[in-house]
Order: structure tokens, then sequence, then C-alpha cells
């Protein structure tokens, strides 16, 4: 492979280089995803955003990326790190419901009062 070629079977794995691929797949500039999305998104947070600067816009963002990009909204929530849905996630991984999103804005405090909590919960199923 020469130095003009790219690799057509290397897959993008981030949301950066997810947007990026799918921009630059329609030929399109980040002022052109700018003006394509009513200036919600501007050519500068499109470029932090590939840049992997931003990497968990809201997602509102991120719908608005997946109708101009045609890139599916459920792949891009899943790798900004948003819930994915859980016929679509594997089996081994227990995450997936809003509140454990939260553990990662919690004091050590918080952390293990929600834990106790939990247990606590847990005891009354019975």
């Amino acid at each position: 492979m020469n130095d003009g070629e790219t690799d057509q079977t290397v897959r993008p794995t981030n949301l950066g280089q997810i947007i990026r691929k799918a921009r630059t797949d329609l030929q399109m500039s980040q002022r052109d995803v700018e003006e394509a999305t009513g200036k919600e998104i501007s050519n500068a947070y499109l470029s932090q955003l590939e840049s992997g600067k931003i990497t968990k816009p809201s997602p509102h963002i991120l719908y608005a990326l997946s109708t101009v990009l045609a890139v599916p909204y459920e792949t891009l929530m899943e790798r900004a790190g948003y819930i994915v849905p859980s016929a679509q996630r594997p089996a081994d991984v227990k995450h997936g419901r809003a509140a454990t999103f939260a553990v990662d804005n919690l004091t050590a405090d918080e952390e293990a009062a929600l834990l106790d909590y939990l247990a606590y919960l847990r005891t009354k199923k019975g």
C-alpha cells in the first residue's frame, strides 16, 4: 500500500473517528455540517469532537449529527458512552441504566451511601 492509499478495512472505533469518517465519506467539510445542522453544531465544536477533545456531547448534538451524516443515532449514543439497549449490550456488560452512569460524579460518601441503600433494597426483595 502506498502513502496515497487508505486501508478500507480499518473501521473507526471512537466517536470522533466515526463522525470524521461519515463526514468525509459524504465529502462534507466541517462548515458544510455546520450549515446542514442550521448552525446547531459549529465547525469549531465539530473539530473538537473529531479530534477527541470532546467525547460526550449531548444526545441532542448526536441526533443532529446522525441525521446530517446518516449514521445510526444508536451508534453515536453508544460511542459517546450513553445507554445502550439491553438487547444490544453484550451479556457480560451489566451497566446500561441511567443511574449507573451517575457513579462517575459521586463523592466517596455518596457512593458508600448508595451502596448501603442498594444492599438494603436487595434484602427487601425476598
